[in-house]
């Protein structure tokens, strides 16, 4: 499995935590920055993670930020990306389920730590259903043109 990561400033810490995790299950990972805790913009790295993921560089994607929502937004902005921000587990499962997630959205700041390996596990383990959850999906992605 190919993984494009990305954070700001404000997402590294759990970055750097969920890099060790996706290491240990085996994953090729592209980390996209940052690297530092000084301040930076999460549109850069988000997007760099996004287009990654659309122009099939990688299979998936994670970005981080403090609360999820600006790199949420930012991923979404690229055409081809399905972002979704978990905070548990179920809503990692739901995320692929129904979404077919292709980047997931961690928040720094409400992610919990002791759940972090579940959260991961439930995104890359689970298989979109289809059926009527496709159609859906079709309708706002006739959106990108």
């Amino acid at each position: 499995m190919r993984v494009a990561i990305g954070s700001d400033h404000a997402g590294l810490e759990l970055k750097e935590k969920v890099k060790v995790i996706l290491t240990s299950f085996g994953y090729e990972l592209t980390d996209f920055g940052t690297h530092a805790k000084d301040s930076v913009d999460y549109s850069d790295f988000g997007l760099k993670v996004a287009h990654a993921v659309a122009d099939g560089d990688v299979d998936y994607g994670i970005n981080i930020c403090w609360t999820g929502n600006g790199m949420a937004m930012a991923s979404n902005k690229v055409k081809g990306i399905r972002a979704g921000i978990a905070v548990n587990a179920e809503m990692s499962h739901m995320t692929r389920l129904h979404n077919n997630a292709n980047i997931l959205v961690l928040s720094q700041k409400y992610t919990p730590e002791n759940e972090l390996e579940e959260i991961l596990k439930q995104f890359f383990n689970t298989k979109f259903e289809a059926g009527r959850h496709l159609r859906r999906i079709e309708k706002f992605m006739e959106e990108e043109g």
